[in-house]
């Protein structure tokens, strides 16, 4: 619950790109808004939209397996109990930076940045830090640096995530539409804390699920690609009908 709260409150820089576009509605008042159903029906038979929840599954995949199991991992890795904790407090500490820094590029960007590369970004530098983990010495400087580098990546994947929802389809039904995409995220965390504690069992090390954890990166990235972006002109035409 605790990570569903903060991811609605990064989902706030959303707002802040979007601004212009609620001025726009407001103003339009006599434009009908369509019902919310008709809404849900039109997201889900986007391919767009269906391959942002597919990345936002993974999301949740990676970010609940390493909240769940990094003391684990630590433990696995025989480093002391404490680092357990700094771990965690240090991926709590650069996820701030990262989400924060993230909603402050897409405020302030000018529109330079597209949320989908970024959000490519995000998700294949994740493969990237997780590979580099696995063949580095496990250490507890290591370990510290590891917790920074995959927090600055841990919920900064949810202003642009939130972004591309509202460019879809504008902000008269964001919270429905993002819901969704957030219940898909929370799908993905039941399975990567579920698996990992799985993979542990199993195989008695974490070695298993960090490979799976790769490739879902890998794969995030990829299905962002095809994604397609609006321009501010179609964003606009979008607020104006929902």
């Amino acid at each position: 619950m605790q990570g569903l709260a903060l991811a609605v409150l990064l989902a706030l820089p959303a707002a802040w790109v979007l601004r212009g576009n609620a001025r726009q509605l407001a103003a339009a008042g006599s434009v009908p808004v369509e019902g919310t159903r008709v809404a849900v029906r039109r997201a889900l038979a986007d391919p767009s939209y269906r391959l942002l929840s597919a990345g936002f599954f993974i999301c949740g995949f990676h970010v609940a397996f390493i909240a769940t199991h990094l003391p684990g991992v630590v433990a696995a890795c025989q480093l002391p109990p404490s680092i357990g904790a700094w771990a965690l407090a240090v991926v709590g500490l650069f996820n701030i930076v990262g989400s924060v820094a993230m909603g402050w590029a897409l405020s302030h960007g000018g529109g330079r940045w597209r949320m989908k590369s970024m959000l490519a970004m995000l998700y294949a530098s994740r493969a990237v830090i997780v590979l580099l983990f696995l063949i580095a010495p496990k250490t507890e400087a290591v370990m510290l640096v590891f917790s920074a580098a995959i927090g600055l990546t841990f919920l900064a994947t949810v202003p642009p995530t939130a972004g591309l929802v509202a460019k879809f389809f504008g902000p008269a039904h964001m919270a429905t539409l993002f819901g969704i995409v957030m219940l898909a995220h929370q799908l993905g965390g039941f399975l990567g804390a579920y698996f990992g504690g799985k993979a542990f069992e199993w195989t008695g090390a974490y070695d298993a699920i960090w490979i799976v954890d790769i490739l879902l990166a890998v794969g995030a990235a990829l299905v962002h690609l095809p994604i397609r972006e609006p321009g501010p002109a179609t964003r606009a035409a979008a607020a104006a009908q929902a």
